[in-house]
């Protein structure tokens, strides 16, 4: 049972952009504050960027003014735009609820690879 479809990373050069998708439910989409996280090869997953329910952003410091987070109410989408990628965005980018994050019990999706590679 998928909760969680991530898309739309790839490999781009420093200074460039991408912009991630995260689809889940509408069950989901219209209770949870919805997060991105990363996880670098060798590091802890992190968490990025959250939206509200109400559109209320948050943005962890190092992204700040470089990454922006949306949701689509009509196709339960939320969305990750990245500019100005450096190297250290390098990672797999996860989409979950602050809940569903912290619940060892509850799958999170497959995730979606962004390289960042001059």
């Amino acid at each position: 049972q998928v909760q969680f479809v991530e898309s739309g990373g790839g490999v781009v050069q420093p200074g460039g952009s991408l912009r991630l998708s995260c689809a889940t439910s509408r069950t989901i989409f219209t209770t949870y504050t919805i997060s991105w996280y990363r996880q670098a090869p060798g590091k802890q997953r992190e968490l990025v960027a959250s939206i509200t329910t109400a559109g209320s952003t948050y943005f962890e410091s190092s992204v700040k003014g470089r990454f922006t987070i949306s949701r689509d109410n009509t196709i339960n989408t939320v969305y990750l735009q990245m500019s100005s990628l450096k190297l250290d965005d390098t990672a797999v980018y996860f989409c979950n609820t602050p809940l569903g994050a912290a619940r060892a019990d509850l799958p999170w999706g497959q995730g979606t690879q962004v390289t960042v590679s001059s």
